[in-house]
């Protein structure tokens, strides 16, 4: 070999996003997905109950139980419609707070964000809890409608659909808010005074322009408030109590007070299938639009 010439460095391992990514997903799959395929089977098992024999076989019945008893058609649909309507409400309330944020010049911007940060410190149970006083029959509420004359006894608000549903969308829109700003963050503002100065109003600009333009942080906030709302246990059990059941405290009941675990698994499995389904659908509706939207 020439002196003169030296031989090739060796190959570097090149950072790409599939390396990068490769120990989030390495965890991923040990954490989620192996304790996924292990209910999976328990979901399966002809007898799944402790202190029996082992399963001698693999069974359907747990899932052909829950497709036929109405009981269980109800649950899920309570589930679907609460979540549904939380995560509208949320999506309603929180749209004009994270714009706000986005377009905000204060120096006291950093204080809102820390504000809205600061009530996912607290757990589920201690903001159900404060639901509870709020909503009970000696509660705030109550207080000020009795108090101005506009109920003569105390209304029912605790243990009622309508509890769960504020008790949750407390709990989620922070959630939905920081989606939503950092999406509307990125947005170029003049094209609203672009609009404005073509002639649009005020909510033909929001519906035409700004809207479609948010519609990827519409999409992932949504989809994380959604899949919140499916699995929510603490404020469906303290809020709701026996006027309305969901899936995560009827699948925990299974578990751990009839010890039916293979009924629980087959819930549990169920949860997740109609969650993930719903938030693909929703999301690629979204997405949808906003490609047709953007590309007309």
């Amino acid at each position: 070999m020439s002196p003169h010439l030296t031989p090739p460095p060796r190959r570097a391992l090149a950072l790409t996003g599939p390396g990068l990514a490769f120990p989030a997903s390495l965890v991923v799959l040990l954490v989620v997905l192996a304790p996924m395929l292990l209910l999976l089977l328990g979901s399966l098992r002809a007898d799944a109950t402790p202190g029996t024999d082992a399963a001698s076989g693999y069974t359907l019945a747990n899932y052909a139980l829950f497709f036929t008893d109405p009981y269980y058609h109800r649950v899920l649909f309570d589930t679907l419609w609460v979540s549904a309507v939380c995560t509208l409400a949320a999506l309603l309330l929180g749209f004009p707070v994270a714009y706000f944020l986005a377009r905000t010049q204060s120096p006291r911007k950093s204080l809102f964000i820390v504000l809205l940060v600061f009530p996912l410190m607290v757990g589920g149970v201690v903001r159900a809890a404060g639901w509870m006083v709020i909503l009970g029959n000696a509660g705030i509420v109550n207080a000020v409608l009795t108090g101005l004359g506009l109920s003569e006894a105390p209304v029912k608000l605790l243990y009622t659909p309508l509890a769960v549903i504020l008790g949750t969308t407390g709990v989620v829109l922070p959630y939905l808010i920081l989606a939503l700003q950092s999406v509307l963050e990125g947005i170029d503002f003049s094209v609203e005074e672009a609009a404005q100065n073509l002639g649009a109003n005020f909510f033909t600009t929001f519906w035409r322009v700004l809207l479609p333009m948010a519609a990827p942080g519409v999409a992932a906030g949504t989809v994380l408030v959604f899949i919140l709302c499916m699995n929510a246990y603490a404020t469906p059990v303290l809020l709701g109590g026996t006027g309305l059941t969901m899936m995560a405290p009827a699948l925990y009941d299974q578990i751990t007070k009839a010890a039916n675990w293979g009924f629980g698994s087959a819930l549990a499995w169920v949860l997740v299938t109609v969650t993930l389904a719903m938030a693909v659908l929703s999301n690629g509706f979204i997405h949808r639009r906003y490609r047709r939207t953007m590309g007309g």
